[in-house]
């Protein structure tokens, strides 16, 4: 069972009764605009969704999106983890908050998180993808220590994204 703590939050690993909160993040405006329209109506197709999606990957490759909430409980704060796309070399940091916890700090500190899970898991070299027009993603990638590559296209008939890099070095012993 994959649980990340840092000071104030705790990530964990998504299941199907996080459909809800899902559905509320994949619809929220700043989603759609920065990482695009998942088509999701339903609790159901979010169940779907998570089980397809984060779930799976989890299952095959030992990481994936985790949920991030805060310690001592209360609500979904987002989602942040590693993600890995089959046409695509490097594993990726993925990325996305609810309105109300944005400002604050949690995506830093969960993404911090989550780039010293992939040192530990022995990824070496970490991509991010980010819209060029998403400011507070870019300054984040950048405090992250990840770095402008390119600007690509990923998918026929989707917008060019941005792509930073990182080069990870091994977790230390002690």
């Amino acid at each position: 069972m994959v649980s990340l703590r840092t000071e104030r939050l705790q990530l964990r690993l998504v299941t199907e009764a996080d459909a809800p909160f899902f559905l509320q993040l994949v619809n929220d405006p700043a989603f759609i605009e920065h990482i695009g329209q998942r088509n999701l109506h339903s609790v159901e197709a979010a169940r779907g969704a998570l089980r397809d999606g984060p779930i799976a990957m989890q299952a095959r490759y030992g990481h994936s999106l985790y949920l991030v909430e805060p310690i001592g409980g209360g609500a979904p704060l987002g989602l942040s983890g590693l993600v890995k796309r089959e046409f695509l070399e490097h594993v990726d940091i993925g990325y996305a908050f609810l309105p109300e916890a944005r400002g604050q700090g949690y995506a830093l500190e969960a993404a911090q998180a989550v780039m010293a899970h992939a040192r530990a898991l022995g990824i070496g070299r970490l991509a991010a993808f980010t819209a060029p027009a998403n400011a507070a993603s870019i300054t984040l990638l950048l405090r992250l220590g990840l770095r402008f590559e390119r600007l690509a296209v990923l998918a026929p008939d989707q917008p060019a994204v941005n792509v930073y890099m990182a080069d990870l070095a091994p977790a230390r012993d002690g």
